[in-house]
């Protein structure tokens, strides 16, 4: 059977049919990306549910599709199917999403937090294949995590598991996830950008004039991609700064592997981008910090879905909540 992807982002969504068939995944039919900023979710619900009946009529009906799986930030209640005013979907305040999906086309759907859907995908799909417990960190707008433990996933008793971003690491340090220090605030887009900016200044003010950013006008377009940039040409500064942020990867990665001891930890986004930049400076960490037997047994290794990752882990999610009500179906 086919699977229907719904990629629901703050910034834009999409709809895409799929097989998934082993460990590949073919996209037959992608719907137009839909800007979110701006549509209410009553109207962005229709027309969601327009462009998912037209991938249903391309794979011949609803009985050639075994679901509909949504792919969405937190919070939200997977069991519930309710989306739960994510920060970054205003106005999306207890939106029962399966159950409108649901009545609008007639097939099932299931909900899944993004980090989650993701750590389905590079689990079956990707970089964590074989592995029966892994970690998936997302390392881009923010930090979030999707834990596949003794082969299940796992997502806490209230679909809270995996907010590894909210750890502080430090005292001191760029904001994430409301707290100075965190783990999100060194290891994500927004964080590097702020800690980019902090140490622009201090040259700045010692009267360098660093190449990343010639003076305080040029602030607003030091972001996580050009310090990315300018770190793999050999700018003095850009390297320190994914130097510091390697250090407190380290420290956040090695407190996971102690805590879940996994076999692997698949890393998206920047990290997969900037792997030779940051991953060296993060394992002398794993090495100091993390038990022996624990570091030995794990893999950090990069995403390989970048490209079409939330697609892929949006029919991912369809699949296994289908395979797995199935199972239990058989067990009873």
């Amino acid at each position: 059977m086919l699977e229907i992807g719904v990629d629901l982002g703050g910034t834009k969504c999409a709809v895409c049919l799929g097989e998934i068939v082993d460990d590949n995944v073919k996209i037959l039919h992608k719907c137009a990306v839909r800007p979110t900023k701006s549509v209410p979710a009553e109207k962005m619900l229709k027309l969601l549910s327009d462009d998912i009946r037209f991938c249903a009529q391309r794979a011949g009906g609803i009985g050639g599709v075994c679901g509909i799986g949504v792919s969405c930030g937190g919070p939200l209640d997977s069991r519930a199917g309710l989306i739960l005013s994510p920060p970054n979907l205003p106005g999306w305040d207890r939106v029962p999403v399966t159950d409108y999906f649901t009545e609008k086309t007639g097939l099932r759907a299931w909900l899944c937090n993004d980090a989650d859907a993701c750590a389905l995908a590079e689990w079956k799909l990707g970089a964590g294949k074989g592995c029966s417990n892994m970690i998936f960190l997302t390392f881009g707008t923010g930090l979030g995590a999707g834990l596949i433990l003794n082969g299940r996933l796992y997502k806490g008793s209230c679909d809270m598991a995996g907010e590894v971003g909210h750890i502080r690491l430090e005292n001191w340090g760029p904001c994430g996830y409301g707290k100075a220090g965190s783990f999100e605030g060194f290891c994500s887009g927004g964080g590097i950008a702020q800690l980019a900016k902090l140490m622009i200044l201090e040259q700045l003010q010692s009267g360098k004039q660093p190449a990343l950013c010639r003076g305080e006008n040029g602030m607003e377009g030091v972001t996580a991609a050009r310090v990315g940039e300018f770190a793999k040409t050999g700018d003095p500064l850009a390297r320190e700064i994914l130097r510091r942020v390697g250090v407190q990867l380290g420290k956040g990665l090695s407190i996971l592997m102690d805590v879940l001891n996994p076999e692997r930890i698949v890393i998206g986004s920047i990290f997969a981008r900037c792997y030779d930049e940051i991953y060296p400076f993060a394992e002398q960490v794993i090495e100091r910090e993390a038990l022996p037997a624990v570091r030995k047994n794990c893999r950090v290794v990069p995403s390989t879905l970048l490209e079409n990752v939330g697609d892929a882990a949006a029919l991912m999610t369809a699949k296994y909540n289908y395979e797995t009500e199935l199972e239990h179906e058989g067990i009873q």
